[in-house]
């Protein structure tokens, strides 16, 4: 597989470019100790991230991947949880092996670089400072920044607006579902880690264009303009 005419690269964040879960998960329970609800741990937390925080802290409340949670409930866990978060966002959290070579590879080629999360954006942009790879970040869409979050295509075409690219000339890289979805959904091509958070499902079975064990593999795969 080779990539051709690709402008920009999109990366989704939690489970592609950071293991961002040992920090989640200690605030999901940081949050249910003030809500005095039983801890969920490391171990559940890490099936129940990938679609926002809306839907993480549900599953948190509930206990539940799909259960409802009761609305005022909810309401009150949002700003305790983003609170939280923006105290604890970087604390054990880590790159994945091969992050820091493929994007400084991309960044030297100077094709610009987005990073494409569910994630709130004012707890995204700190987790890329303190972690180290920020900088290498044109710009950085959020999962309150778009109408929808992914699968929907607005995220990343709202990255390649702010780019001035046409969205089909970028490549999508990500770990779960919701990136191929949101890829497809967009018309770009979509290349995936099978390290992430995808609910335990190979990610292969959702069909991108190529699986790479690590980033700094993907430079590789895209051709020089």
């Amino acid at each position: 597989m080779m990539f051709r005419d690709i402008e920009a690269v999109f990366f989704d964040l939690d489970g592609t470019l950071v293991d961002s879960v040992p920090d989640i998960a200690n605030v999901v329970d940081l949050l249910l100790d003030e809500l005095g609800l039983p801890r969920r741990g490391e171990a559940r937390v890490r099936t129940w991230v990938g679609n926002g925080s809306d839907v993480l802290l549900r599953r948190a409340l509930t206990d539940s991947m799909d259960a409802a949670a009761d609305p005022a409930l909810l309401e009150q866990a949002r700003p305790r949880y983003r609170r939280l978060y923006a105290a604890n966002v970087c604390l054990h959290s880590r790159l994945y092996p091969g992050v820091h070579e493929g994007l400084a590879e991309l960044a030297a080629r100077g094709l610009p670089l987005a990073c494409v999360t569910n994630k709130p954006a004012e707890l995204a942009g700190p987790l890329l400072e303190r972690i180290g790879i920020g900088a290498y970040f044109a710009t950085l869409v959020g999962g309150e920044c778009a109408p929808a979050a992914k699968p929907a295509p607005d995220a990343l075409l709202l990255a390649a607006e702010r780019l001035g690219l046409d969205v089909t000339r970028a490549l999508m890289v990500g770990d779960s579902m919701n990136d191929v979805g949101a890829a497809r959904n967009a018309g770009c091509p979509v290349a995936c880690v099978p390290y992430g958070y995808n609910h335990g499902h190979d990610i292969r079975d959702a069909a991108p264009d190529v699986v790479v064990e690590t980033l700094a593999e993907l430079p590789a795969l895209i051709a020089r303009r």
